[in-house]
């Protein structure tokens, strides 16, 4: 391949094809967003905040917000693959980068496992494993023909499900059900299960890394994934609450805790029975979109790590004609396939949670060592990002943190053991 043939007019020298414009990568991110999460996290999260789970969105709306400002920042400055791996790398060192993409790559490769399961679960609870694996293969295969496929794809997987989200919310807003009062419970749940809430729905506003992880493939990185960034989580944030506050004045915190499909409990409370159904078919379409982009976001910071050798070189090659990390993605694909055989849907949300927490804590961390000329927004707002990552982390169970904490120091163990230094 010749040199100009990795290079783009809209944006610096890239290895991989930049096709990806605003609208592209805000799509992509909202993909990785709106995904099965919405449809379960609501119920999970009245379990441990009842009827204080207004509390709990805005813990985790206040910290993805920040997040989101100081990756952006950091995209804008580093628009390559890698997402915090980079910024951890450039910023704080390879050891901080290393640890970022090694939780990373780990956690999402669970929330993978959870997005397929969630898939087979809806489709057909019986054979819920064998069409997960199914699910990796058929969408892995569309990574590796191009990430303008997946665009292409998300582009029209996402409206559908934003549409059926607002049907819910309208079917809430007009049931006769509705109480304001159901919004709050007189009596508080306690600071921990506020926490726990936040930490879990936090997990339905974590994929807006992709756009980052995708820098090497969006045109005009330093402008493009700054707004596709902010746009997707903002977007998010407000289609997010309407969806919660219809949940809740609905069904009440009781029912919403138990119910296993509350999104579709919403609208047939509304006496729209019909509606039931193409809930729970929106919720495959959901987590089919997740699930593709997870992928592409995951293979791309496999790529980056390959081509630092902190991974095996030979990850990090680029298809000639199709200009994608493809060896990367036939391996990430091939691992969420070894967890699906190992896991369930509530240990692979539990800890994919934990460690991309971390992740974004590496983010905070690295945004706030930019020179005075190098922010966009100000200091206070990565540290609140930061402080917020380590509080939500922290208030999951304790096998989960244990855990999670177990194999980021493996993950420092392994960098050690390869004689590379921070």
């Amino acid at each position: 391949m010749r040199d100009n043939e990795a290079m783009s007019s809209d944006g610096p020298p890239s290895r991989l094809a930049r096709k990806l414009g605003t609208v592209e990568a805000t799509l992509i991110g909202l993909g990785s967003m709106i995904g099965a999460g919405v449809f379960v996290v609501f119920g999970l999260a009245a379990r441990a905040a009842s009827g204080w789970l207004l509390i709990g969105l805005l813990l985790a709306a206040v910290v993805a917000i920040c997040n989101a400002f100081s990756s952006a920042q950091l995209a804008a400055l580093h628009p390559t693959s890698g997402g915090a791996y980079v910024y951890g790398r450039e910023r704080l060192g390879p050891t901080w980068g290393f640890l970022a993409g090694w939780g990373f790559i780990f956690g999402k490769t669970a929330s993978c496992a959870a997005m397929a399961l969630a898939i087979g679960s809806y489709l057909a609870p019986d054979f819920a494993k064998a069409i997960a694996l199914v699910s990796v293969l058929v969408f892995t295969s569309i990574n590796y023909l191009g990430v303008e496929r997946t665009a292409r794809t998300i582009s029209v997987l996402v409206p559908f499900v934003m549409g059926v989200l607002l049907l819910v919310v309208v079917g809430g807003f007009t049931s006769d059900a509705f109480d304001p009062n159901s919004l709050w419970d007189s009596s508080p749940s306690g600071v921990t299960g506020i926490l726990q809430a936040g930490a879990l729905i936090f997990f339905a506003f974590a994929g807006y890394a992709r756009i980052g992880t995708l820098g090497e493939e969006v045109k005009v990185p330093e402008r493009t994934i700054p707004r596709a960034m902010i746009l997707a989580v903002s977007i998010a944030l407000v289609l997010y609450t309407l969806v919660a506050i219809a949940a809740l004045g609905t069904l009440g915190s009781d029912r919403l805790a138990s119910s296993v499909s509350p999104l579709a409990d919403v609208t047939e409370m509304a006496g729209w029975r019909w509606a039931g159904v193409i809930v729970r078919f929106a919720a495959v379409v959901a987590a089919s979109g997740a699930l593709l982009t997870l992928l592409a976001g995951i293979s791309r910071t496999v790529f980056a790590m390959a081509q630092n050798r902190d991974f095996p070189p030979w990850l990090g090659t680029v298809h000639k004609r199709r200009r994608t990390p493809y060896r990367a993605e036939i391996v990430v694909g091939l691992s969420v396939m070894v967890v699906l055989l190992l896991t369930d849907l509530l240990g692979a949300v539990g800890f994919s949670s934990f460690l991309v927490l971390w992740y974004y804590a590496v983010a905070n961390l690295a945004a706030l060592r930019l020179e005075a000329n190098e922010r966009r927004w100000p200091r206070f707002i990565s540290v609140v990002g930061l402080a917020g990552c380590v509080i939500l982390g922290l208030s999951l169970s304790p096998y989960t943190v244990g855990f999670g904490a177990g194999l980021l120091m493996i993950g420092w163990l392994v960098r050690g053991l390869r004689g590379q230094t921070a």
